[in-house]
């Protein structure tokens, strides 16, 4: 199994102190979902031969008493494990060795497992994933806290989406489309990530409750590091007194709980964007690959260790994510051949299997292609602005 550091990053910024943050974050990332690969292959008995952080040469490593090569590799780009009887990094099979193979041989050969371990060992990988994202939110919200700041509205901006729609200074929003506001930042987040759809507002006016339908406005915004996003923008602002932003530090069970939404938030709100990228309803610009999540890793870094973390859950969610897309090559492509394999009671073809390799291998190199360009062009864009 192979990972590959997608590019599924919606965010921008400059590299100027970024690689060690860059490096940091892609550790956790790749090594924690080859893990999952790592240890479920094991726990089915497949020898497992080589665990890479990285591609191409050997920087350097160690051989455990169980015959696997641990290593660090030159291209920190991604990782992958190899196990007895791969040909390559992706998992492809090589037929000669596995012809060749003893009857001892096979039963601890990758290919040689049922339909349901080969599952298992390539699932898990997402899925550990998906438990890194939880588990660093959960940290975060026991460790930092979370946001006590309430919705109220204080100010209503002239001739704004909100303005039109009815708001008022004053009003204090207790649910979005019927799903319950705990803070401002919240709110914040469900307009900034739902521009041009319609969402409905409960509001609380002055102990009556109401309710407003708004339509969020898609402009382009730019952050504190010159970085342009395009957010959906209802027009109504917070004013914080001093000692009012308050961040209340939760139990583990809770902040569990909390961690849990918080990935569930991520995973939707980037299947929602690609969604809107293939509907034609969102410019893919917001696409990004390595040299972006570069960029970004330095300005986390700028701002605390807590966000440089917060960013790797993000990042953990968004290449769980891409991993299980069917596409072959990836965990979701190897996934969508043992599907057909369950069905039709045997393998599919080499040469189709070969097939759909090699398309796969297109597919993921344009998508890597698509991605710089953007990174490209968002950094020639920061440096003209």
């Amino acid at each position: 199994m192979f990972d590959f550091l997608g590019p599924l990053n919606l965010w921008g910024g400059g590299f100027t102190g970024a690689l060690l943050p860059f490096l940091f974050v892609l550790t956790i990332v790749v090594f924690f979902h080859e893990l999952g690969h790592f240890l479920v292959a094991r726990w089915c008995g497949v020898r497992v031969l080589v665990f890479s952080l990285g591609f191409g040469p050997e920087l350097f490593g160690f051989t455990d008493r169980r015959g696997t090569r641990w290593k660090v590799s030159a291209v920190p780009l991604g990782g992958y494990v190899k196990f007895f009887g791969d040909d390559n990094a992706a998992s492809v099979p090589d037929q000669d060795a596995l012809a060749r193979m003893s009857a001892a041989e096979r039963k601890v050969s990758f290919f040689d497992q049922p339909v349901r371990n080969r599952s298992a060992i390539v699932v898990a990988g997402p899925i550990a994933n998906f438990i890194l994202a939880i588990v660093i939110f959960a940290a975060i919200f026991m460790v930092i806290g979370k946001s006590e700041t309430t919705a109220r509205i204080d100010e209503v901006l002239p001739g704004s989406i909100a303005e039109r729609a009815g708001f008022r200074a004053g009003d204090m929003v207790v649910a979005i489309n019927g799903g319950a506001i705990a803070n401002f930042s919240e709110m914040q987040r469900i307009v900034s990530t739902n521009a041009d759809e319609e969402l409905r507002f409960g509001i609380d006016r002055n102990g009556t409750r109401i309710e407003i339908t708004a339509r969020p406005e898609l402009r382009e915004e730019k952050d504190a590091f010159g970085n342009v996003h395009r957010l959906g923008i209802l027009g109504v602002r917070r004013s914080l007194a001093p000692g009012e932003t308050i961040f209340k530090k939760v139990d583990p069970l809770t902040a569990l709980g909390l961690g849990v939404g918080e990935t569930w938030f991520v995973a939707k709100q980037t299947l929602t964007y690609i969604g809107r990228v293939v509907a034609g309803r969102e410019s893919a610009e917001q696409i990004g690959g390595p040299l972006r999540i570069a960029q970004v890793s330095g300005q986390f870094a700028t701002i605390s260790l807590s966000a440089v973390f917060h960013l790797a859950a993000i990042l953990s969610v968004s290449i769980g994510l891409l991993n299980l897309f069917p596409i072959p090559l990836l965990d979701g492509g190897h996934l969508l051949f043992y599907l057909v394999e369950a069905v039709r009671g045997r393998p599919l073809s080499d040469y189709a299997q070969e097939m759909g390799f090699r398309v796969g291998l297109v597919l993921i190199l344009a998508l890597m292609i698509f991605a710089t360009r953007n990174d490209i062009m968002h950094f020639f864009r920061t440096m003209g602005s």
